[in-house]
């Protein structure tokens, strides 16, 4: 399910975040040809308006100024006289079949796109110089071409001069940046997808170890719940045919593992609650120092029979009263106490303490010491959250696991925090705080 939900997760974030970058690229790409394919255009009609100008100040076309804007731009000049090619055309361009049918295709493109507005007078002796710069696109060769076309009127003589710029390089300069740009996507398209599977499978993997502890707790619940049920079962078919002393020994067993199954179901219920936080917490003004003393009156018979020693710390001045709920505090104390008897060898000590910090924000500080197995680092990372249990075997402890997570959610209820580390002489020290 995992698997499928970080494929699924990695493929739509990094889908999404690829078909924007790529309609961004695409966007700026057809922009950045469109100002490539202007700027040479203006730069087309500036030379074209270079010649416009030195036209206007000659009275005659010279062959070598000619050539030397072919050579210099790029271009191809025709120059017409009264309809008829020029001698720089024989010399510098023989019209041959392909510059014959260039320049008849720039001329009727320019005949179709525009009209002429002036208005010729039979016998007129007007003079001046018309330029128009246009586009086109051969129909023989699909070639694109910016053509210029001069019209030089003096007196009754009507000269043309045609000048053609070739856009095959412009075209090879789009097509390379074209080219680079689809390198540049597939690229960074690739990272993004690396990136998003491996983003995605960082956001998934907690809730993944999650859900193998859901599992894990479930499985191992299960197990807890079936060995009672099957104890109760067994004792309930013997009750048949057993007389009174045995059956009473019988109804002991069933209402013992009934207590047990009630105790693990009351667990998972909290859990559940403190899981959509509605945690249930009762605060009223409490005395810790009687709250310590009643819950070390309950542990010491246990403790001692054991052989284990539990001793009591409590300041010597009076406390103020703490705003807690006594009850889920208790249940505290008891957890940490359970597991300290639970872990502690045979001739080892339990030490329950309170402490008043006014220092510290004013706050209780309520520790369990003990001088048992201890806990590893690693655990110690993990020990408060739910469903995890560093000892795996729960049958050999009496209990399920869940008691240092409730722990956990009643401190945190309170505002308070609940810590653990090494006991120096050994074991480990259970730390709450609370305000």
């Amino acid at each position: 399910m995992f698997h499928k939900a970080h494929l699924f997760f990695a493929i739509l974030y990094g889908g999404t975040t690829a078909a924007i970058m790529i309609i961004m690229s695409l966007s700026y790409l057809r922009i950045s040809e469109k100002n490539l394919h202007n700027n040479q255009f203006a730069s087309f009609e500036n030379d074209v308006g270079t010649v416009v100008i030195s036209l206007e100040q000659s009275t005659y076309i010279s062959m070598q100024w000619l050539a030397g804007i072919e050579s210099r731009n790029g271009y191809s000049i025709f120059v017409i006289d009264n309809g008829v090619p020029f001698l720089y055309n024989t010399l510098r361009n023989p019209v041959d079949s392909y510059s014959q049918m260039l320049l008849t295709e720039s001329l009727d493109a320019y005949n179709i796109m525009f009209k002429t507005e002036k208005v010729e007078t039979e016998g007129s002796s007007y003079s001046g110089v018309w330029h128009t710069e246009y586009e086109f696109i051969s129909p023989t060769t699909g070639n694109s071409y910016f053509c210029a076309l001069i019209d030089i009127e003096r007196n009754t003589s009507l000269s043309q001069i045609i000048i053609l710029h070739s856009l095959e390089d412009l075209r090879t300069s789009i097509r390379n940046q074209r080219i680079l740009f689809l390198w540049m996507n597939l690229g960074t398209v690739t990272a993004l997808f690396i990136f998003a599977y491996l983003f995605t499978g960082k956001l998934l993997k907690p809730l993944q170890e999650n859900q193998e502890r859901h599992m894990q707790f479930i499985a191992a619940a299960s197990h807890e719940l079936r060995t009672p049920l099957s104890v109760i079962l067994a004792s309930s078919e013997c009750c048949r045919s057993a007389d009174a002393a045995e059956q009473a020994g019988f109804f002991n067993t069933i209402r013992k593992e009934g207590r047990r199954m009630n105790n693990l179901i009351d667990e998972m219920l909290m859990l559940a609650h403190s899981g959509i936080k509605h945690f249930p917490i009762e605060k009223k003004s409490v005395e810790l120092d009687t709250l310590c003393i009643n819950t070390y009156e309950a542990f010491e018979p246990l403790c001692r029979q054991k052989g284990i020693t539990l001793s009591l710390t409590l300041p010597d001045m009076p406390l103020i009263r703490c705003a807690c709920d006594s009850d889920r505090i208790a249940q505290v104390l008891s957890v940490l106490l359970h597991n300290a008897v639970s872990y502690t060898p045979e001739g080892g000590c339990i030490e329950l303490a309170l402490a008043y910090h006014r220092e510290r924000r004013s706050s209780f500080e309520i520790t369990v010491t003990d001088t048992g197995v201890g806990i590893s680092d690693d655990d110690k990372r993990h020990i408060f959250e739910r469903f995890y249990r560093a000892e795996k075997s729960r049958s050999t402890k009496g209990h399920f696991g869940l008691g240092l997570s409730i722990a956990y959610e009643i401190v945190t209820a309170h505002h308070g925090k609940i810590s653990v580390q090494d006991n120096p002489g050994g074991g480990s020290v259970f730390s709450v705080r609370l305000p």
